[in-house]
């Protein structure tokens, strides 16, 4: 079958035969994101959205964007639907308590996100020109719905399209310049030019978008190959990192009862010997272990903070996720409680934290509009703290003796581009501690592990990242993983910390060059109709 009468059949198909085709072509966009990586398929979800929306007919402007906001809906939400189908391993964690509400997190959430694509197709159908011009204006719309959707109500920027090609790590070089939403612009462009293809026009006239379209992906790889060393990165002379993932589940037996053996876990696991020439954690200058480690409060539980001083050889140093306890307001019934990174030196003196400020929703804290109203009828979030977390007041540096200033980064916190670092002189090195336990063996834990590795090549900084049950990892300043611990395995990684790198422009401009990048798409897409 000729490509141009498939076009068509897209084009001209209406009533739930166009909404199918619409959910199957977002869902395929799954293929391109991790752990599949699959990112030349880009072009089936991207190339299918140019022909549904020449399809948005009507007599009047309105109906054409109703029309397009429709089917772009439906395109939004087959992709986040195959996208995020593992947040539903959450609600199984504590199923007595969260089962019944798993269609809200596996169906109602990707409908609700789902309203970004679908004004994103409507705003291309309202400025839509002929020919290869809508390749443009397709970008610069679903790049701008993107953007929105990464800040509005404070922000969900989860498998942004530009994570399509950032599998790719040559290509993912491009975002040390743009950043994310920059690379989204560019992924949406190069997936939909060969939808051109399908057209009626004759000779080479059709074939100029999809070439320049390859010529874009050899420019995006051959800059990478310019920007990436051949050689390892340096790594900072004294330092010996180990990185301990207990691979714990988040059932049940994660709870104060158990404190004992949990504590008992992690001591024994930090301590072991990976190879005949070391000796334990006696080599090593820092130990690292996951996001809200204990079931306990650390800064109240003397005993515990005394068990990590004996483990630790002098000079050594624990940096760990723990609850922390605030000061409480005159009048409050109990004090706030946090999500930290806490330090500890070798006499068990906690010496620094770090308080999580972008909070999960739902996960972690209830929106304030709806908390009496869902607390009124027994239910919480999923996170056992009475009340739920507190947000830390600002982001800030944590210093570490023996380290480069780190810019800690709790779980959620790293998904966030243009915000991996606090305001200030730059630091050294991103520290991300996380618990992706509650997700178990899905694509979540390697969708998260992804956009990490993404913020190291956006800041030009290394990143040091350890997790409950995996990945576990060091990064360099140029995403290359330099050692890891692989998802659901328990033990130990000792690892240098990788140098940082150059000053990256989107370090220093934030989203600037992507504001550019629109309005010259936005110019190009109004002059290259035919």
């Amino acid at each position: 079958m000729r490509l141009s009468a498939v076009a068509d059949g897209v084009i001209l198909a209406w009533g739930w035969r166009r909404r199918l085709i619409a959910l199957v072509a977002g869902a395929s966009g799954a293929l391109s994101l991790p752990p599949l990586d699959l990112w030349p398929l880009i072009v089936l979800p991207m190339t299918m959205a140019v022909w549904l929306i020449d399809g948005a007919v009507g007599e009047t402007v309105w109906r054409r964007i109703r029309a397009a906001a429709a089917v772009g809906w439906w395109w939004g939400f087959g992709f986040f639907l195959a996208g995020l189908w593992w947040l539903g391993a959450a609600f199984l964690v504590e199923a007595d308590k969260f089962a019944w509400a798993m269609p809200l997190g596996v169906v109602a959430l990707p409908a609700g996100l789902a309203i970004f694509p679908a004004l994103g197709f409507a705003c291309a159908r309202l400025l839509w020109p002929v020919g290869a011009g809508r390749i443009l204006m397709l970008a610069v719309a679903l790049a701008s719905s993107e953007w929105l959707r990464g800040h509005v109500l404070t922000g969900f920027p989860w498998n942004v399209y530009g994570m399509m090609l950032a599998g790719q790590p040559q290509i993912a070089q491009f975002a040390s310049l743009v950043g994310l939403y920059g690379l989204t612009l560019v992924a949406v462009a190069i997936g939909a030019a060969p939808a051109l293809l399908g057209g009626h026009e004759g000779g080479l006239a059709r074939w100029r978008a999809p070439v320049v379209a390859g010529l874009a992906v050899a420019g995006l790889f051959g800059f990478g190959l310019w920007r990436i060393p051949t050689q390892p990165s340096p790594t900072v002379a004294g330092v010996k990192l180990r990185l301990m993932q207990p691979n714990l589940p988040q059932d049940a037996k994660f709870s104060a009862r158990n404190s004992e053996a949990i504590l008992a876990h992690y001591l024994a696991l930090s301590d072991r010997a990976t190879s005949p020439t070391t000796l334990g954690v006696q080599n090593v200058t820092h130990l690292i272990w996951p996001e809200s480690a204990f079931p306990f409060l650390l800064g109240r539980t003397p005993a515990a903070l005394a068990r990590i001083a004996a483990l630790l050889p002098p000079g050594a140093t624990l940096i760990t996720g723990a609850a922390r306890a605030g000061e409480g307001l005159p009048g409050e019934s109990r004090p706030p409680i946090f999500n930290s990174v806490q330090v500890v030196d070798d006499e068990g003196v906690i010496r620094a934290s770090y308080d999580k400020v972008h909070l999960v929703p739902f996960g972690e804290y209830l929106p304030p509009l709806l908390d009496r109203l869902i607390r009124g009828v027994g239910l919480s979030e999923f996170v056992s703290v009475p009340g739920g977390f507190a947000a830390g007041p600002r982001r800030q540096p944590l210093v570490i003796a023996g380290l480069p200033v780190a810019a800690p980064l709790i779980c959620y916190e790293i998904v966030f581009p243009g915000a991996a670092t606090p305001q200030g002189p730059r630091p050294g090195f991103l520290l991300n501690l996380t618990n992706d336990g509650w997700f178990g063996q899905t694509s979540g834990p390697y969708q998260h592990f992804a956009q990490a590795r993404l913020r190291a090549v956006e800041e030009g900084l290394p990143l040091v990242r350890v997790a409950n049950t995996g990945i576990s990892a060091v990064v360099d300043a140029y995403g290359r993983v330099t050692g890891s611990l692989a998802l659901g395995t328990e033990g130990v990684l000792d690892a240098g910390l990788p140098r940082s790198g150059p000053v990256t422009l989107y370090a220093q401009l934030g989203d600037a060059l992507f504001a550019g990048l629109l309005a010259a798409f936005m110019l190009l897409s109004r002059i290259w109709r035919r």
